[in-house]
């Protein structure tokens, strides 16, 4: 019996720019693919044009697969099989299948190209519609569509898995391989990534590198979780474009994914990009970040002090839930490190007067003078006037009008701190 050919795909960017949306989305269906069917993932730097590929963004590349968790099996530099592409360019010359004008070019045999692809169906072509194309500039200058097809081929590449914008080359690629004699790989073209008005993706809907999606704050998890639902769905003729944020439902792991994923569950039109989702996504992932883990990332953001790490935790435990950003914690404590600063109006709850703000804010200090916060919260939360009294603490303890329950935040300051600043917003009214 023979041996089913092992899955080999690969991701194949040029260094001309920082690792995009789009890019890292048809990377991650890639792996996942290989991962499912025990095959091997392959980076492949597409680097031949010396004048626009440079090393920082190979780095980049790189370096972003690697924070999500998108390891490759085997990687590869075109620039360095350029002898390897002389072969093929001379023996398509030689057959007289090419033939140099300046460059060397393809000669179009003007017949027919069908191909099956495995998310749209049959597509044809008629190649007199494009005739001669372009191969290389020179012996040592292949182009991409000739060096992609010999890469492929010398890397035994079963499946290739890319963006709908690809479609235009295949046609090409196919005659290349057919001239050469060479097997044909499986094809399948994804979707494109649309803005909220169905206008092609652009930084204006918030799609940016992947290397600005990480200081901005966002998690791999969550970034790895979100790209998948553009354009895939775990249940084949559902869409996951639906409106609204995500369900749990959405929640993958990438172990997940790898069980779930296949080519069969991508949908044929466009996904579209919500930076909404995104947020969501990234708060859910926080959410669930042991608080060790997640006061370690936040540290960088936060102003220096002499607090012991479980104070630290405690702070960032008391936000986790509202974090939808990790830089924006900051702003969120700041109140813990330093003195608040604000306007004595907004101390009043409602239609209180002045004289009302005063004998809430003597009534808190008496009783936190003589007792412990957790023993004043309770006597103060069994009086009915609470919005009274609540409203004036939390705006002394933070300067603002939406917090975390100040009686938490009192019981983090301490007792010393939060009565100095009782009498500070006593005296602001004065």
């Amino acid at each position: 019996m023979s041996k089913k050919p092992k899955i080999r795909v690969r991701f194949a960017p040029s260094p001309t720019g920082l690792l995009h949306i789009g890019a890292a989305r048809t990377t991650l269906f890639n792996y996942l693919f290989a991962k499912k069917n025990k095959g091997s993932f392959i980076l492949r730097i597409e680097d031949t044009d010396r004048k626009r590929s440079k090393k920082k963004f190979e780095d980049d590349i790189m370096n972003s697969l690697e924070w999500l968790g998108l390891q490759w099996d085997e990687k590869y530099n075109q620039s360095q099989r350029i002898k390897i592409y002389q072969k093929y360019l001379k023996k398509l010359l030689d057959s007289g299948q090419a033939y140099k004008k300046e460059i060397i070019w393809f000669k179009n045999p003007n017949k027919k190209v069908v191909f099956n692809d495995l998310i749209r169906g049959k597509i044809e072509f008629d190649s007199v519609e494009f005739g001669d194309f372009s191969l290389a500039k020179s012996l040592k200058e292949p182009l991409y569509n000739f060096a992609a097809v010999i890469d492929d081929y010398e890397m035994k590449i079963s499946h290739v898995v890319r963006g709908e914008d690809h479609i235009s080359n295949t046609p090409k690629q196919i005659l290349i391989y057919k001239a050469l004699g060479l097997p044909v790989p499986k094809f399948a073209h994804l979707p494109l990534i649309l803005g909220s008005d169905k206008s092609k993706l652009s930084k204006r809907h918030g799609a940016v590198s992947m290397e600005e999606y990480q200081k901005q704050g966002y998690l791999s998890e969550a970034m790895i979780n979100f790209m998948v639902l553009l354009g895939w769905s775990p249940q084949s003729g559902i869409s996951p474009q639906r409106g609204g944020n995500p369900k749990h439902e959405d929640i993958f792991s990438l172990k997940q994914l790898i069980k779930n994923f296949s080519l069969e569950k991508i949908q044929k039109h466009g996904a579209v990009f919500n930076i909404n989702k995104l947020d969501w996504f990234n708060s859910y992932y926080i959410k669930k970040m042991p608080i060790g883990e997640l006061t370690k990332l936040c540290l960088p953001y936060l102003p220096k002090s002499n607090f012991s790490k479980s104070k630290l935790e405690k702070i960032i435990k008391l936000e986790q839930e509202r974090i939808k950003k990790i830089p924006e914690i900051g702003d969120m404590v700041e109140f813990f490190f330093k003195e608040p600063k604000y306007k004595p109006n907004l101390l009043k709850w409602r239609d209180m007067k002045k004289k009302e703000i005063k004998e809430s804010l003597n009534k808190l200090e008496k009783i936190l003078s003589k007792s412990k916060i957790g023993d004043a919260e309770r006597r103060l939360l069994k009086t009915e006037d609470r919005g009274k009294l609540l409203w004036p603490l939390r705006v002394a303890l933070t300067g603002r009008e939406k917090s975390p329950p100040p009686f938490e935040i009192a019981e983090i300051l301490g007792k010393k701190e939060v009565l100095k600043r009782i009498k500070k917003a006593i005296q602001l009214l004065k």
